[in-house]
């Protein structure tokens, strides 16, 4: 029996708004090509996003489960928590524990 993959770690970029979403969920969506069954999100090095950072995470969590795949949010800037609380999917975006 072989032992489980690692998780892979995908990092977010500095900048995640409207005009950039859609490239950094084809990014995002690539990295799933490994057999891993849990798929980390680095968010450390977001500073700068808009709504648009919600909606990709909350899109490629919907494709991470549709593939069987558990995905979890590493280092969530406190103001994009607060807009994912305010929008009523904070629960949605399972936060890894450092």
């Amino acid at each position: 029996m072989s032992a489980p993959k690692r998780a892979d770690v995908l990092r977010l970029p500095e900048e995640l708004t409207h005009s950039s979403a859609n490239a950094c969920l084809a990014l995002l969506k690539s990295g799933l090509a490994t057999e891993a069954m849990q798929v980390e999100v680095d968010a450390q090095a977001l500073n700068r996003f808009d709504s648009s950072a919600l909606a990709v995470l909350l899109e490629f969590a919907r494709t991470c489960q549709s593939l069987g795949k558990t995905m979890t949010v590493r280092a969530l800037p406190s103001r994009l928590h607060d807009l994912a609380t305010l929008y009523g999917v904070d629960g949605l975006l399972a936060q890894a524990t450092e």
